[in-house]
């Protein structure tokens, strides 16, 4: 099996964004937090938020601990975080996010939309309510955070985390998937509109190991799941954090209007089961120095 990476700071580059500040919403777990150590082992000073102060203090302190705390030096390799606590359902507390970050670090360079809800109904069974809780949390705080932070923004870069969803779901995630669909293409208009002063990227996730992802894919499911993936897995929050740094950064400067796919080759799969039939046939096992 392809060697996963774990640690979202394996492979940070150093001093990519130094002096830079960013905030990552919905970054107490999950893909979100995982985005949000990566951006401090770069150099940025996060702004970590979400709606759980206990949660968002413990990855601020993992940050803390992993970078040696606040240096005090603008030339320092890794960045400070911050969280500020923000329900993204509420427009004041969006507007109050991007002037929190100001007022703690002097300027706001990068933001990560990711806070992200989901429900478990098909489309002829959702309510208003949950139309509601996911349209709001997962489509309208996106533009509003991306309107609230070019308030704020010289130069930078936005980046919109997606999903798979947009592009081929399963029962019963309506709307989610059509919302994150609905982020690929606000992605476009926000580059149109914002540039050239701030790129506008998304990155599309597909399966990813987080908190709940064992707890939905029974015993021998995961690994049924990982076999229909050419990589051989199912991704990390650390592999997400890398597109998303990325795309953030300098490297991507002629990027934008963009949707990177992070998926482990998922989207290319034609029939699942041909390819661990296909393995098991030719004796590979996928493996990688």
């Amino acid at each position: 099996m392809t060697r996963r990476h774990d640690s979202p700071r394996e492979h940070a580059v150093p001093r990519r964004f130094t002096g830079q500040t960013a905030i990552v919403t919905g970054s107490t777990r999950g893909i979100g937090a995982g985005i949000a150590e990566r951006l401090a082992a770069e150099g940025a000073n996060v702004v970590v938020s979400g709606r759980s102060e206990d949660a968002g203090e413990a990855i601020v302190e993992r940050i803390d601990e992993a970078t040696g705390g606040d240096s005090g030096d603008a030339d320092a390799p890794t960045g400070d975080a911050v969280f500020v606590r923000a329900d993204m359902r509420d427009p004041d507390d969006v507007a109050a996010l991007a002037e929190a970050a100001v007022a703690e670090y002097g300027s706001l360079d990068v933001l990560v939309n990711n806070a992200g809800v989901q429900t478990e109904t098909a489309a002829d069974e959702a309510t208003l309510d949950d139309w509601a809780f996911v349209v709001e949390t997962d489509f309208r705080a996106y533009w509003l955070a991306a309107r609230a932070a070019l308030d704020h923004m010289d130069r930078g870069a936005i980046v919109n985390v997606s999903s798979n969803h947009a592009h081929a779901t399963m029962p019963k995630y309506f709307p989610y998937n059509a919302v994150k669909a609905g982020i690929n293409g606000m992605t476009r208009s926000l580059a149109v509109d914002f540039g050239p002063r701030v790129r506008v990227n998304t990155v599309v996730p597909g399966w990813v190991e987080i908190e709940r992802t064992r707890d939905e894919l029974p015993e021998g499911r995961f690994e049924s799941v990982e076999s229909i993936h050419p990589t051989g897995r199912i991704g990390t929050p650390s592999d997400v954090a890398g597109a998303v740094s990325f795309l953030a950064s300098e490297d991507a400067a002629y990027v934008t209007g963009s949707a990177l796919l992070v998926d482990g080759g998922r989207g290319a799969v034609l029939q699942d089961d041909v390819l661990p039939d296909y393995r098991a046939r030719e004796g590979s096992t996928g493996d990688e120095e």
